[in-house]
């Protein structure tokens, strides 16, 4: 016994958990991170694509990962508010104190945010600086068509500093995720974007930055940023390791269909096979039975039958509530309806706040307020299309409220009831591919991954598996008809 106690008292070694953000670069950085550290003999884990800086930081602040690659003018901008366009690392680490953070080991290289232009338009327009966008004709700005990233339209770096800095009055005119906003600037669906001063597209597409004249952006400086207590010491070799033109090779490498892995191990120089690029086709068929397609797997079907039995055990009461008491009938269903209304990506950021936490409890909880709705619908509807003689007959034999409801009502009701839960399963298999961006897992990793480096293959490979999933579980849950005997 005192051997077996021995054992089971050891500590058992905690993964480090590098995080990034859904774009290239911070895949490439995080994994780059990743191998450092294991190369070192760190166990460490990489939790890719966790969506903005608000939700990374938060995964930061509260223990859910360990360092993620950071930008000095992200930092001092989105995560410290401060004014200032540049700090050394020794004023910053003091004003990042106060929420357990640090910073430590550049890696050599500024990205920075910028506006991309095809070049002939921009030569057209004599458009060399930001500020020569002002000095356009009145016609000009009115036809001059600007798709932003989310996240650099709402940030204080973002686009609102453009207009404090330059006076622009020019308004965007849509929004595009980053990963595909040069394919439709190239297509001309566009003609600025913002863009970062890394990014392999803009000379593979032939596009110009229109230079920020007046400073309206800081440095982005590449930096880790990490918790107060993590070690960095086995990440020091990563000093000074990169440069502007090395980044940018990088990150066309992954957008040219290389993994984030293979990447860094090009880099690294641990990989020397030079095999030929697969076609599109064959490159579908790999990743689609990739690796981690079983662990995808698991966890997708795990946090829609997890949530869907919440659903079902909380929707049902709440339909024979409103079955039961008609006052209630309005609250309980337009409840529901409200959450069906939030912006999935609004209500995850939401319950990450709330709990302090990402991974799988927010991304589960979100999953059971969204299949709410059509299992309390499904419940009260059915219960009112009970008919009428069945019932007066339940109550005429002697049978309360509750042997009605058990005996009579509820297995009346349960075919549309079920229906109700194949629509609430299905609308969660779709909606969970958004838990990878708070590293719940699932297919959408592949799905947030492929979208980020505009990999097609990559994100088919995770779409139509939870395609197939979503028909799997519509098929199953569906009540069979019955046919009549005539």
């Amino acid at each position: 016994m005192a051997i077996s106690f021995s054992i089971m008292a050891q500590p058992i070694e905690k993964s480090t958990v590098v995080g990034s953000k859904r774009f290239t670069e911070s895949y490439v950085l995080g994994e780059l991170v990743n191998q450092t550290l294991r190369a070192a003999g760190v166990q460490a884990i990489h939790r890719q694509g966790l969506g903005n800086t608000a939700i990374v930081t938060q995964a930061l602040t509260t223990g859910q990962i360990d360092v993620y690659p950071e930008y000095t003018g992200t930092i001092l901008r989105e995560i410290l508010k401060r004014p200032e366009t540049q700090a050394s690392l020794g004023e910053l680490n003091v004003w990042l104190k106060p929420k357990g953070l640090k910073v430590a080991i550049l890696l050599g290289f500024n990205n920075t945010y910028a506006l991309a232009m095809r070049a002939e338009q921009a030569k057209a327009l004599g458009l060399k600086r930001i500020s020569d966008i002002a000095n356009l004709s009145t016609k000009q700005q009115t036809t001059l068509r600007i798709a932003l990233s989310p996240e650099f339209k709402t940030r204080a770096d973002g686009w609102s500093a453009l207009v404090k800095n330059y006076a622009l009055t020019i308004q965007p005119t849509k929004v595009l995720e980053h990963g595909l906003a040069y394919d439709a600037l190239a297509r001309g669906d566009t003609d600025i974007v913002d863009a970062y001063s890394t990014d392999a597209a803009i000379a593979q597409k032939d596009l110009v930055l229109l230079e920020d004249d007046r400073k309206a952006f800081p440095r982005y400086d590449a930096v880790l940023l990490m918790r107060s207590d993590f070690d960095e010491k086995s990440l020091q070799s990563l000093e000074g390791k990169l440069d502007e033109v090395t980044m940018a090779k990088l990150n066309g490498l992954a957008e040219s269909g290389m993994s984030f892995e293979k990447v860094v191990n090009v880099f690294l120089k641990t990989s020397t096979n030079d095999q030929q690029s697969p076609t599109q086709l064959s490159r579908f068929f790999k990743l689609l039975l990739g690796p981690d397609f079983f662990t995808a797997l698991r966890d997708h079907v795990l946090l829609v039958a997890i949530s869907s039995t919440m659903a079902l055990l909380v929707g049902i009461p709440l339909g024979i509530l409103a079955y039961r008491r008609p006052r209630y009938a309005a609250w309980i269903l337009g409840a529901t309806g409200i959450l069906q209304t939030i912006p999935s990506l609004a209500l995850l950021t939401i319950l990450i706040a709330l709990l302090d936490q990402i991974g799988a409890v927010p991304a589960v909880l979100a999953l059971f307020l969204y299949g709410l709705l059509p299992i309390v619908n499904a419940t009260h509807i059915s219960l009112i299309e009970v008919p009428s003689n069945l019932k007066e007959a339940a109550l005429a034999l002697g049978c309360n409220e509750w042997q009605l409801l058990i005996s009579i009502e509820l297995p009346f009701a349960r075919p549309v009831i079920m229906t109700g839960l194949a629509s609430a399963t299905v609308i969660g298999v779709g909606t969970c591919t958004l838990a990878a961006l708070v590293g719940a897992g699932g297919f959408g990793d592949r799905i947030v991954a492929g979208l980020a480096v505009n990999d097609h293959a990559l994100m088919l490979a995770g779409a139509i598996p939870a395609a197939m999933l979503a028909l799997l579980a519509q098929i199953i849950l569906t009540p069979k008809r019955r046919s009549k005997n005539i």
